[in-house]
């Protein structure tokens, strides 16, 4: 049986190359994501602070309820400090050489020109630290006195400074001068650093008994690991260590590996359902064959055989380039990660053969579950049947499926809906997931919905090509269904996916231009000094001033038997707010908002059954736990996030322990502003960052860019071998007179149709859920958003489809007629 497989793809070759390029494909796209969820765990940068370190000690950023699973876990988003008492713990370890403590703390060198130099992250440790890089003297000294400071060699040729200068640098306050004591030479130049006394540094890091982190000297992981695992600490070896180093590398590890599995499981359902239509088509167009093969004798179990042997052939080769496609794909991907800042430019991926090996069975899994459903029919009907239907299609389409179909159009219909009654992001997500149901509903249904559509729309077509298109479309209404279903798919998931982003984005800054009332907002390069909201109150002309700390919070929620993990924004406001923001308070005050108390979204509060003067529980952002009293809620969370916390909270939970802002009523502080290098005064704010929603929208448009592509090539081999199929029908309408002219004029006219059904229904599919988000969130019907991209996606649809159409028909009509006829299907 294997022989007769290998023998009739050879023979077959153009017949199986749709599901060979769907079978390759998919198995790169997975391949990818394995890779980079490999390297969400694996991979990073070269360490440079801690190169001469075997091990580092951090605090532990992963924050795990009580009761979850292993999954049930979130990645904070600041690293904690840890107690300084467990560096005596580490060096009585046996192994241990050293154990150095290192101290962390923003610090910036304030240029000649008054500006500060922060092109990159800027940090002040303690000289002690210094030898875990190591950083070696190249000119001066250590730092002995409270005013000396040791600059890096990039850091101190940008200030144009050497050994015996005065150099002002600004931490937590206005700058202060010191004296260049030393410059220093390290490794990379991902950050600046600047090197303080002990005394000095632990001063400016602001908690004597607490460090940053532990440099070990000894390769004893194991041991520091097993003394300390009951400290709530990470302890990082090897690659690992970048993670402990630079923020953006340990959040990218986290995002990246959340990012891959995610986008791995709809490039696996997108694979399944690309290379199961293929093939369905592919074992469609041989139902003569295997309609002969029953009458001569063959059984149901041998055709189920025969095709899931010549399904493995193709798949394993397929399948085998395909994982090794994949290591472009992954650098491909990682590079558009990157050029939209996902992860780092310096970022490395971590390659084995364990992602390409999982690649090729889920790809044979695949397209043996697809040659199971495919073989299902022609194995099943008996000889007779199969040499009498085996010329025109069936009728219409069973009654199960069809039941199938308008059920999951009818949930999708109502699911349409919650955007009405969920706000935010939740709403919009449900946008797209209503879409997504519509659309499987549609495909299931789409032979019998198409065809009245056909019916309709036929007899309205002009001239011959008109004529015979309709006479084709009408009788063969099922292989119009199949060639519409993908193309409205891909523009019905383009349309939603865009608009339900840049909808909810719109409906975040119409909110927060409500909610903001200051007049002027103060930001800086690198954080707002605490002292700048208490003195800008005592400027005249400031009728009202308010810290706002932008931070995020983490919460878990028992769903059944399992617990939900999810981190949100959330920001952290000064009692004395009014005046400056308008948050909505339904409930409470924001007076009351004392250190030790949060005010909670109505809509958080609704769903956690939480009231005022209940308690909160949740985890901050790097990760301490927090049960605050609730002194407010509020209506405007789209703006705020779920959780308003007390400014001094929210900044004592973040290592910069500085402002995000500071929001001013009256007159612009000008004078106070140019105390502080690296502060701007400007007219408007909005209370999150949106950055990190900028990026996750451009992160969005890379996962569905890459899907949109995938499922391009399966809309591309349905429509050529669809159309490819039909050399005899062709060679029948030129031998009974038709010219090929008329021919390719009727196949542009089933074209045009078949694009504009798609056009139709992927639209209507798409404009359902978003006109009812549009109305949830901004009041209005119409989606926000360019519209020119609704009219490239559906551009780019109608120029596949018609391209795709128009090469297989001019290919198809190349042989002559009377060669044509004889050929086999």
């Amino acid at each position: 049986m294997l022989t007769l497989a290998w023998q009739t793809v050879k023979a077959r070759t153009s017949g199986f190359v749709g599901a060979f390029i769907a079978v390759l494909c998919g198995t790169a796209l997975v391949a990818a994501c394995g890779i980079l969820m490999e390297s969400g765990f694996r991979g990073g940068v070269p360490t440079q602070r801690y190169a001469a370190a075997d091990v580092v000690v951090t605090g532990d950023r992963t924050v795990r309820p009580p009761g979850g699973d292993v999954l049930a876990f979130e990645h904070a988003a600041e690293q904690p400090a840890i107690p300084a008492a467990l560096v005596a713990k580490i060096a009585s370890v046996p192994g241990v050489k050293a154990a150095v403590a290192e101290l962390t703390f923003p610090a910036v060198v304030v240029g000649s020109d008054g500006q500060a130099l922060a092109e990159k992250p800027s940090l002040g440790h303690n000289w002690e630290s210094a030898v875990l890089a190591p950083f070696t003297l190249k000119a001066g000294k250590a730092p002995a006195a409270d005013n000396e400071v040791v600059l890096d060699s990039g850091l101190a040729a940008r200030a144009g400074v050497a050994p015996g200068d005065e150099v002002r640098v600004m931490t937590r306050s206005v700058p202060v001068s010191y004296r260049v004591s030393g410059v220093a030479d390290g490794r990379g130049d991902r950050q600046a650093a600047l090197f303080f006394s002990a005394a000095k540094a632990t001063e400016l890091a602001g908690s004597p008994d607490q460090v940053s982190a532990i440099g070990v000297m000894g390769n004893v992981g194991d041991r520091i690991e097993d003394v300390l695992k009951n400290d709530h600490v990470t302890v990082s070896t090897g690659a690992d260590r970048s993670a402990a180093e630079f923020d953006d590398v340990s959040q990218t590890k986290a995002i990246l590996a959340l990012i891959a599995g995610s986008f791995g499981g709809y490039a696996v359902l997108v694979a399944i359902f690309v290379v199961a239509s293929t093939l369905a088509l592919t074992v469609e167009q041989r139902r003569r064959e295997f309609a002969l093969l029953r009458a001569v004798g063959a059984t149901p179990r041998q055709i189920r055989k025969m095709i899931g042997l010549e399904t493995l052939v193709v798949s394993a080769v397929a399948g085998t380039l395909g994982s090794v496609g994949g290591i472009a794909v992954s650098h491909g991907l990682r590079n558009a990660f990157a050029n939209i800042g996902v992860v780092p430019q310096d970022f490395e991926l971590s390659i084995s053969p364990i992602p390409l090996v999982a690649a090729l069975l889920i790809g044979l899994g695949a397209a043996r579950l697809a040659a199971w459903s495919a073989a299902r029919r022609p194995s099943s009907i008996n000889p007779v049947e199969a040499l009498g239907e085996a010329a025109v299609q069936r009728k219409d389409v069973g009654r199960v499926r069809l039941t199938i179909g308008y059920v999951l159009m009818a949930i999708g219909t109502a699911a349409t809906t919650l955007p009405l009654f969920i706000p935010g992001q939740i709403g919009a997500a449900m946008s797209v997931m209503a879409a997504l149901v519509l659309i499987i509903g549609l495909t299931l249904t789409g032979p019998r919905v198409i065809g009245k559509a056909v019916r309709m729309i036929a007899p309205k077509l002009p001239g011959t090509s008109g004529y015979l298109a309709a006479a084709s479309v009408t009788k063969n209404s099922r292989r119009l269904a199949a060639a519409v279903t993908p193309l409205m798919l891909a523009i019905g998931f383009a349309v939603v996916n865009f608009y339900s982003q840049t909808t909810f984005g719109a409906a975040v800054q119409q909110e927060a231009t409500k909610s903001i009332t200051a007049d002027h907002v103060i930001s800086g390069v690198t954080g707002v000094p605490e002292e700048v909201a208490e003195t800008a109150r005592k400027t005249p002309g400031v009728t009202a001033a308010t810290s706002l700390v932008r931070t995020q919070v983490i919460t878990a929620s028992k769903s059944g038997d399992s617990v939900e993990v999810n981190s949100g924004p959330a920001n952290g406001i000064d009692p004395q707010a009014a005046g400056t923001v308008d948050l909505g308070v339904t409930e409470g005050s924001l007076t009351d908002l004392t250190p030790g108390t949060v005010a909670l979204s109505d809509t958080h509060a609704f769903w956690n059954n939480k009231k005022v003067g209940d308690t909160a529980e949740f985890w901050y952002a790097d990760g301490q736990p927090a049960k605050l009293k609730v002194v407010a809620i509020y209506e405007h969370e789209l703006a705020f996030g779920d959780h308003v916390l007390n400014a001094q909270d929210a900044r004592a939970h973040t290592r910069a322990g500085m402002d995000s802002a500071v929001l001013i009523n009256g007159t612009a502080p000008g004078e106070l502003v140019s105390r502080y290098p690296g502060l701007t005064v400007a007219s408007n704010v909005t209370a999150q960052d949106r950055g990190d929603e900028r990026t996750q929208f451009l992160l969005n448009l890379v996962a569905v860019g890459v899907i949109l592509g995938y499922v391009a090539i399966s809309v591309s081999n349905t429509l050529v071998m669809s159309t490819a199929a039909r050399r005899r029908e062709f060679a029948l309408l030129r031998l009974v007179g038709t010219k090929s002219r008329q021919v390719r004029q009727m196949m542009r006219t089933e074209a045009l149709l078949t694009v504009g059904l798609a056009a139709i229904f992927g639209t209507l599919v798409a404009a359902l859920p978003l006109t009812l988000l549009a109305i949830g969130s901004t009041g209005t019907p119409l989606p926000a958003g360019p519209p020119w991209v609704y009219g490239a996606v559906l551009a780019g649809a109608a120029l596949l489809g018609i391209v795709s159409i128009s090469v297989a028909t001019r290919l198809s009509l190349r042989a002559k007629p009377i060669d044509a006829i004889g050929t086999r299907e």
